[in-house]
């Protein structure tokens, strides 16, 4: 756990009392601070009373008494609109902020010889595996690297800092929405995409908070940032103008002068005198696919900016084990892979899976974002057949109409079956892929659980069919 010192003496409202509020909470305490804790889900109470804290109704308390809201990054901040704790904190000029602030502002305290190494990730798509992988290649080539943020242990659960530790951080648009203090020696954006508009209300505001990653940035510090997409390319053309820090170009779709890039797999290295080949990243067993090249050209821009040596790079990029719910092989029965891609909850991230293979007998659907899977038409002719489940099962039906087959199963384990029967009948090598496209939330706690839940199903198929082989 880090200690927060920076409200030591003073009170701390805490809202959310989830793994980030708990843990918040936990760290003010240790650091000295009074913490007054609230959740308006009554379950959230009564763990967090189970673990020992007392509560303070904060609705019902005289606001000008908290030095600061110790905000959870799921609670609405600005839209579809502020939360109630959030007009009482602004009519009574309490400050608002969340846990990467209070990380960042006991980092800004610390004498020199204590403070670490930052690297923090956020985009769209593909965070969480290059948090992961970053945090691999740093572990291979002997750093003391703590992973966390909105991957694993939120931030303020990790262990206490040192000069020496590298923190490798997820940092979610939520999480730097409540952020201003952070200054981090790498900075990453690896893509930008339509997401979470209903909690930011315009794209410009999603874009600008993932901006903010880029904040207190100066000489010495570098800026890894994709260029594949509109948003990212111009925010990369705008900060090299500015010349305030390293900037590095990554991309997965073209040759760039100066940065790192893959090109059908090879990743390349232009960031010095003459461009040299790093690896070949088909052969990354753990990296498929157009949209790992990005995470591992961001990955290997990132762990060069804290000068950890490009052939501790590359050996840690062939050696990768993967991330969880991430185009993550389950197991294999017969011919049929089982892949779950629960990660993807969006478009976007669906898109990424599905042009990974050729056909698919895919499972999709719960909680519908903006847009829906019209976006993925030109990928279509590559499913086989589609099991929709949750929420989003008729919209998604009535775009796949004439142009795939698609059976309404509802549920997660209906829709293995099915796709398990269809694929094994298939008498071919076939993939059975979970990629949602959606939020989990209208049957599953979070994609995690979705996950899981998947490969539960999957096992209770291996327990009754002995054609099964682990992956």
């Amino acid at each position: 756990m880090i200690p927060v010192t920076a409200f030591a003496g003073k009170t701390v409202a805490v809202f959310g009392l989830a793994r980030t509020g708990l843990a918040a909470a936990r760290a003010l305490i240790a650091g000295g601070a009074r913490v007054a804790l609230w959740d308006d889900k009554p379950a959230s109470r009564d763990a967090a009373v189970a673990e020992g804290f007392e509560l303070t109704d904060i609705s019902r308390s005289a606001w000008a008494g908290y030095d600061a809201l110790m905000l959870s990054p799921g609670v609405p901040l600005t839209h579809p609109e502020p939360h109630w704790t959030v007009a009482k904190a602004k009519a009574a000029g309490v400050e608002i902020l969340g846990d990467i602030e209070l990380f960042a502002r006991t980092v800004n305290a610390s004498p020199e010889h204590r403070r670490p190494r930052i690297i923090a990730i956020t985009g769209t798509n593909g965070k969480s595996t290059t948090t992961a992988l970053i945090g691999h290649i740093c572990a291979e080539a002997g750093r003391d690297v703590r992973v966390g943020g909105n991957i694993g242990q939120g931030v303020l659960s990790l262990d206490d800092m040192h000069g020496g530790a590298v923190y490798v951080l997820e940092l979610s648009s939520y999480q730097l929405d409540l952020t201003t203090s952070l200054k981090a020696d790498v900075s990453i954006i690896l893509n930008i995409s339509p997401d979470h508009l209903e909690r930011h209300g315009t794209m410009a505001n999603y874009v600008a908070a993932k901006r903010r990653i880029l904040l207190n940035q100066g000489k010495g510090d570098t800026a890894v940032i994709g260029v594949d997409d509109e948003w990212c390319s111009q925010i990369c053309t705008e900060i090299t103008a500015a010349n305030r820090r390293t900037t590095v170009a990554i991309s997965a779709s073209k040759t760039i002068g100066r940065g790192v890039y893959a090109l059908d797999g090879l990743l390349y290295d232009a960031t010095g005198e003459r461009t040299t080949e790093v690896c070949d990243l088909k052969r990354a067993r753990s990296l498929p696919g157009r949209h790992n090249w990005q995470n591992a050209a961001a990955a290997y821009a990132a762990v060069r900016g804290i000068g950890i040596d490009a052939g501790q790079a590359r050996r840690a990029l062939m050696s990768f084990p993967g991330l969880a719910h991430r185009m993550e092989t389950v197991t294999i029965l017969g011919k049929v892979r089982f892949v779950n891609d629960s990660k993807a909850t969006n478009a976007d991230a669906a898109r990424q899976a599905l042009s990974s293979y050729p056909k698919v007998y895919w499972i999709a659907g719960g909680q519908p974002k903006s847009g829906g899977i019209e976006d993925l038409a030109d990928l279509f002719p590559r499913v086989v057949r589609a099991y929709l489940i949750g929420e989003a099962s008729e919209a998604f039906a009535g775009t796949l109409e004439g142009k795939a087959e698609a059976v309404r199963c509802g549920d997660l384990a209906t829709a293995v079956q099915a796709a398990f029967q269809d694929a094994r009948a298939s008498g071919r090598e076939a993939i059975v892929l979970l990629s949602p496209a959606c939020a989990s939330f209208d049957q599953f706690a979070d994609f995690e659980a979705r996950g899981d839940a998947f490969r539960a199903a999957v096992q209770t198929l291996a327990a009754t069919h002995s054609t099964g082989n682990a992956a």
